[in-house]
């Protein structure tokens, strides 16, 4: 079951059209800033990048996390079993001896795939674009990543290891998201009703993280820490928001994919 869904989810043009989208965004800001050399502003990293091309990973996953990557997990995990209703698959999907929360597992692995095959595909294209266009250059700028303004250099084995664990935590976010989409994908036979509620409730979440008057429900929300694996880049590295994110990411995933398992487990399939 789980391979089907793997060879489904290869198959599908929304696939690799999201996977080239995620690559083209920072390929276009790549180009941008090697033309201009003007590297002020805008996400983490830019700046730094003008020095050190193997930084642009991490610029990459910047550019792509507040809306393009939570939009494509939105799609994939929305037409999850939404997309096999509307096409008047599911019936005949359930009538086989596999359970209903067998394929639910499935379709959950290969949302997982989806996850971190993007997070992987944008970090690879990020780092070939970025020394490509921005050559290292000798000299201490050449490993400077600390953003504390106050630790010392980092080295590029340690910029490696912090670069991998900034795709972990970018990832486990992103299953937040798709946990949110495969539930709504359980309740309705519209993948594009599922992936909409998906995206309009982080687009919530977004306004209430900005908002003065939900301080209060602020720590709690699904974006809150997205930003958070950007202090792996510090020196010392603050665990304190990184690990918060992962604890609030985690309650969403089990809650959701929870409420996705009980919903489609006494679901009425008419389709």
């Amino acid at each position: 079951m789980i391979r089907v869904e793997l060879r489904k989810l290869a198959r599908r043009p929304r696939t690799w059209i999201s996977l080239i989208l995620l690559c083209a965004l920072p390929i276009a800001v790549a180009i941008f800033l090697a033309t201009t050399r003007i590297g002020t502003g805008g996400p983490a990293f830019l700046s730094a990048v003008l020095n050190n091309g193997t930084l642009f990973p991490a610029a990459a996953l910047a550019i792509v996390l507040p809306l393009f990557l939570p939009v494509a997990v939105a799609v994939i995990g929305g037409d999850a079993v939404a997309g096999e209703a509307s096409a008047g698959m599911l019936r005949y999907l359930l009538a086989r001896p596999v359970g209903r929360t067998r394929l639910l597992v499935a379709k959950l692995f290969s949302l997982i795939v989806f996850v971190l095959v993007a997070v992987l595909v944008v970090v690879v294209s990020g780092y070939v674009v970025g020394v490509s266009l921005f050559p290292p250059q000798t000299g201490p700028a050449s490993t400077a990543v600390v953003t504390s303004g106050s630790g010392p250099p980092l080295t590029p084995e340690q910029v490696l290891l912090r670069i991998g664990a900034a795709m972990l935590y970018v990832a486990f976010s992103m299953l937040g998201v798709g946990a949110i989409a495969l539930f709504l994908s359980t309740i309705t036979d519209s993948s594009l009703g599922a992936t909409l509620g998906a995206i309009a409730a982080l687009v919530a979440s977004q306004l209430f993280v900005t908002l003065d008057a939900a301080t209060s429900i602020r720590p709690y929300l699904p974006t809150r820490y997205w930003l958070a694996w950007i202090d792996f880049f510090r020196e010392p590295i603050l665990w304190r928001d990184i690990e918060r994110g992962l604890g609030i990411q985690a309650v969403y995933v089990l809650v959701f994919l929870g409420l996705a398992w009980a919903n489609f487990a006494t679901k009425d399939v008419g389709s």
